[in-house]
């Protein structure tokens, strides 16, 4: 018997896909671990999952709190989107359960990213030209405009 130095991995068992793309919407940590978790959760064909705060806090090494915030800011940045379920309890009541995700397409967002970008950015180009403008009537008239 041949001796192999590392174990072979069944590439699509074993591992999970996280998009290179991911790194271009300037995450924090803490949304990177979160993101990266719940890719490892979904169901490939329905890129759905359903874990609680408490298990993806777990897994990660985050309180609740800290998980729902960023869960929170995942779907603002239209990553992942969240519903909420319902089950029925063996005494027949209906509560709550977990929100189930789903991982929209990383292109789709990308896209959203960059709009928001350049929103921000002619949003700062009129801010820069009401500057000067009033810097230039402050020059003229030797008082301030505001």
């Amino acid at each position: 018997m041949k001796f192999t130095r590392y174990p072979k991995r069944d590439a699509i068992r074993d591992y999970f896909p996280l998009p290179n793309e991911i790194f271009s919407f300037g995450l924090s940590t803490g949304e990177i671990a979160v993101y990266a978790y719940l890719m490892y959760c979904e169901d490939r064909k329905t890129f759905q999952c359903h874990p609680s705060y408490k298990t993806i806090g777990n897994a990660v090494g985050m309180s609740k709190n800290t998980v729902k915030k960023y869960v929170d800011s995942l779907i603002e940045k239209q990553l992942i989107t969240a519903e909420p379920t319902s089950v029925i309890t063996q005494k027949r009541e209906k509560r709550n359960g977990n929100l189930r995700y789903t991982i929209r397409p990383i292109a789709e967002a990308l896209e959203q990213y960059y709009e928001q970008q350049l929103i921000r950015l002619h949003e700062e180009n009129r801010r820069q030209a009401a500057l000067k403008k009033l810097a230039e009537f402050d020059r003229k008239h030797g008082k301030s405009a505001v």
